[in-house]
């Protein structure tokens, strides 16, 4: 007997830049958003409650008795293989298609799923229950010779196949003689039948991800882990205004019975300059340079008013919080949100986060379009801000939605702000201007060595003035604001650890916040540990630390937001691009070189 759906985050992500998808452990679509990431869930039950029967995009063999799942090598197409106990069997491609088309990428907002017999006479059913207004309503259903049309209310979509379409209607089992593809997408004729518009599309789909993955500079060690995070990086980013989404779901808990469930798809700006960096190192340029397109837009829309730390993905400023009734949330566990109100927050390190992000772009010779004085002139605006709010309270990098206080990381991204603007200047060979930054960020720094180092606690707190221990503070090595041998960092760094590890893991604080006390780790906090420890020179200790944090990695090699300490299960949004980035700057940190490998 077949057991009963129940949500996990052992998922699989599929995608193109557009749009994304998550598949679960019996190879059934369990979420996907049109017509882009933070659209409507056409699929949603992996928000659905205890059960999850609901809104799902299902392809069962009769008496299923086994599964097996795995990425095709160096792409995200998920291959499932599903077996009976009577020798029969059949593989689900599943992809969203990504490719050059005419001189520009082609991403439609379309999810092909090709089914082909391996062996044996199986037998199939296909449960398609597409959702809308967010699991409370039902599309209206009508169906042609070879198609189904789902009437969503702002996205018309259709299922094309070759497959009988009564039965898929009718949810029927039938004989799988041949291949058939099921492609959902805008409601739209093909030119071609679905089977060959499927191998088509398949073969464009694996070539380019398996040109772009060569094009990677990988380190030796870990390229696999490496690979897939690089993957997952870019399926994040929104190739129509270059937006980088933290995560692609809304909801999932940070722990079980918890109310901390938030909506991620949207671009943090602060988040979004992690992943780029990441992408960047790997070599993989032109997700940044979108990102600097969509950053310009958002600087030049602000204009002298303070920048928000989150944006939608198409740039624009307001993402009203509200409660979706329709769906009873992962496990159970509501309320389902959609939008995130703290792009009404004051969080002073998007400053930095911006200007850190942008300096690649003078001097990275890579580039199509670098910076130049014109975009210096630009960013000196954000500078400014910086400066003047370097000691003023805001919300933190935590987002604290009750308090705000004088956070030692926003002033420490104000001081990056600043010492950026000093290193571009200098690029440009504008010494008044360089010395003016320099000046600025000479200033921060000093204030911020005076007011947040923390004898009680034995080195810098979280606020200043105060005695609070917090993670973020781990940064203060990866963005040189102090050097590996300065015993101030080692001091922080063996202060934080001391607090606040838990087994193999780090909190973010302990402190309660606005919901009480954090019940689990926050995996990007241990990841910056791994980078940390290599820095003041422990890089035994780190490799150790990031092979078990790899080791926490579901089954396709990806990560979430959270991570209990006791049983390991993974929670929070998914799959989280902070997390994912971890895996790839502690391996390019920890890996031998090319050539001391052989």
């Amino acid at each position: 007997m077949t057991p009963p759906h129940t949500s996990s985050l052992e998922l699989a992500v599929i995608g193109n830049s557009r749009i994304g998808a998550l598949i679960d452990t019996r190879g059934d679509v369990v979420w996907m958003c049109v017509p882009r990431f933070d659209g409507d869930p056409v699929f949603c039950a992996l928000l659905d409650g205890v059960e999850a029967a609901r809104g799902r995009f299902a392809i069962d063999i009769e008496n299923c008795a086994a599964v097996e799942q795995d990425y095709l090598r160096n792409t995200p197409i998920l291959r499932t293989v599903k077996r009976d106990g009577a020798g029969n069997a059949i593989e689900i491609l599943d992809f969203a298609p990504r490719f050059y088309q005419y001189g520009r990428i082609f991403a439609p907002v379309s999810l092909v799923r090709i089914v082909r017999p391996l062996t044996g006479r199986p037998r199939i059913r296909v449960h398609f229950d597409p959702r809308c207004d967010y699991g409370a309503g039902q599309p209206q259903i009508t169906w042609g010779s070879h198609h189904i049309r789902a009437q969503l209310p702002d996205y018309p979509m259709r299922l094309t196949t070759d497959a009988s379409i009564s039965a898929v209607v009718e949810r029927r089992f039938f004989i799988l003689e041949r291949e058939a593809s099921f492609i959902f997408g805008p409601d739209e004729t093909l030119s071609q039948s679905p089977s060959e518009a499927g191998r088509h599309l398949l073969a464009e789909t694996t070539a380019y991800w398996h040109r772009w993955v060569r094009n990677l500079a990988v380190p030796f060690e870990w390229q696999a882990a490496v690979i897939r995070a690089a993957i997952t990086l870019k399926l994040n980013a929104f190739e129509d205004s270059g937006a980088i989404i933290a995560a692609m779901t809304t909801s999932i808990p940070e722990a079980a019975d918890t109310v901390r469930t938030w909506d991620y798809r949207y671009c943090w700006l602060r988040d979004a300059y992690f992943v780029v960096n990441a992408l960047n190192r790997l070599g993989a340029t032109s997700s940044m340079e979108r990102y600097l397109h969509y950053l310009e837009n958002i600087v030049a829309e602000a204009g002298s008013e303070q920048l928000q730390p989150c944006y939608a993905i198409n740039g624009t400023a307001f993402l009203e919080e509200l409660n979706m009734p329709g769906l009873a949330g992962y496990r159970g566990m509501g309320p389902v949100r959609h939008g995130n109100l703290a792009y009404l927050q004051t969080q002073h390190d998007v400053y930095g986060s911006v200007i850190v992000g942008v300096t690649h772009a003078f001097f990275d010779e890579r580039l199509g379009r670098m910076g130049d004085e014109a975009l210096f002139r630009q960013l000196e605006k954000l500078g400014h801000q910086a400066f003047a709010n370097h000691d003023q309270p805001d919300a933190g990098i935590w987002e604290f939605r009750g308090r705000q206080s004088v956070h030692t990381f926003s002033s420490m991204m104000c001081w990056a702000a600043c010492d950026r603007l000093a290193r571009i200047a200098a690029r440009l060979h504008l010494p008044d201007r360089q010395h003016f930054w320099a000046e600025r960020a000479a200033h921060i720094h000093a204030v911020i060595c005076a007011r947040a180092w923390s004898d009680a606690i034995g080195g810098f707190s979280a606020v200043f003035d105060g005695d609070i221990v917090d993670a973020s503070l781990l940064l203060m090595g990866e963005l040189d604001f102090l050097p590996p041998d300065d015993p101030r960092l080692r001091a922080t760094i063996e202060m934080i650890e001391r607090h606040l590890r838990r087994g193999d893991f780090l909190l973010r604080y302990a402190e309660p916040d606005d919901f009480g006390r954090p019940e689990v780790a926050f995996l990007v906090c241990s990841f910056w540990l791994v980078q940390a420890l290599a820095r003041i020179g422990e890089p035994d200790r780190a490799r150790a630390h990031f092979e078990t944090l790899l080791a926490c990695r579901n089954r396709f090699g990806l990560l979430s937001e959270d991570i209990d300490f006791d049983t390991h299960e993974l929670w929070g949004n998914f799959p989280q691009t902070y997390s994912m980035v971890g895996i790839v700057m502690c391996a390019m940190r920890l890996s031998r070189r090319w050539d001391d490998a052989f």
